[in-house]
């Protein structure tokens, strides 16, 4: 029942959806999307989750020869905005099927404390978070140009919601973590049932350094692998906005990115 609904969303929502060229990032380019030169959006908008029918996500489908991986895009703490749609896009281009969720039933965050009250309403009930990420996770099995390798990834809220997602279900490959909330119980972080990425920065106040290394203690204590980094000089957010300082940004988003194209490639290409 659960693969013939996906089926039926798939029929209903990508008839519109255009494919992205598969252009990849080189050695040392970053993908348009965190610098702010991002072009029109490639996707389209698509219903994925019959659960609330106010959800609307963002898929981008690369325009070479699948099948593919695919990536389930969790957005910040201000809602699916283009920034995380351009995203979708970027890794698109690199070949991937790619899902942007939403998690705030179309809604967006303007300021703090918009921002702040969407966050909380969500986190309120968490059992629906993983209700929408599984929807998406059926979606995207569902087509068939997909692999039915898939990957989640995250950032600030989203990176939050990435870890929550990979403790409370084994239907996915792969979780990336940017600067999100963590955990260190190792009784949780026993049910992650694959290699972890993260990504931080060590000027960022809301997740210490110290909490990023016990994170990664437990992690090596239940036996998870794991490619989890610091950056040094840099603060909170620096990787999806890559322009907001981009003298500063872009050498360790450079970095993080060659990363986090290497982690998808051994979890869901390999």
């Amino acid at each position: 029942m659960r693969k013939l609904l996906g089926l039926a969303i798939l029929f209903l929502s990508t008839a519109a959806t255009a494919d992205v060229p598969y252009q990849p990032t080189g050695d040392g380019e970053l993908p348009p999307a965190i610098t702010g030169d991002a072009g029109v959006l490639q996707g389209s908008d698509v219903a994925y989750y019959s659960g609330n029918d106010k959800t609307r996500g963002y898929l981008a489908v690369p325009d070479s020869a699948g099948p593919h991986p695919a990536i389930i895009l969790i957005h910040e703490w201000n809602g699916l905005v283009p920034r995380v749609k351009e995203t979708a896009d970027s890794f698109a281009a690199e070949g991937y099927v790619a899902l942007a969720a939403d998690l705030y039933s179309g809604r967006l965050g303007s300021n703090r404390d918009e921002n702040m009250a969407l966050v909380n309403e969500s986190l309120a009930d968490p059992d629906e978070i993983i209700r929408n990420l599984e929807a998406a996770v059926q979606f995207l099995e569902a087509r068939s140009d997909t692999t039915g390798k898939i990957g989640a990834v995250g950032w600030c809220y989203g990176g939050g919601v990435a870890l929550s997602f990979a403790l409370g279900s084994d239907s996915h490959d792969a979780t990336a973590i940017f600067y999100g909330r963590l955990l260190d119980d190792p009784e949780k972080m026993k049910n992650i049932h694959h290699e972890v990425y993260g990504t931080f920065a060590r000027n960022d106040s809301g997740i210490p350094v110290d909490l990023v290394n016990s994170f990664v203690e437990t992690l090596r204590a239940v036996g998870i692998e794991n490619d989890v980094h610091i950056y040094d000089h840099i603060s909170h957010g620096f990787w999806l906005h890559v322009d907001r300082d981009a003298e500063l940004n872009s050498g360790p988003a450079l970095d993080a990115w060659q990363r986090l194209k290497a982690y998808f490639g051994r979890t869901l290409r390999d």
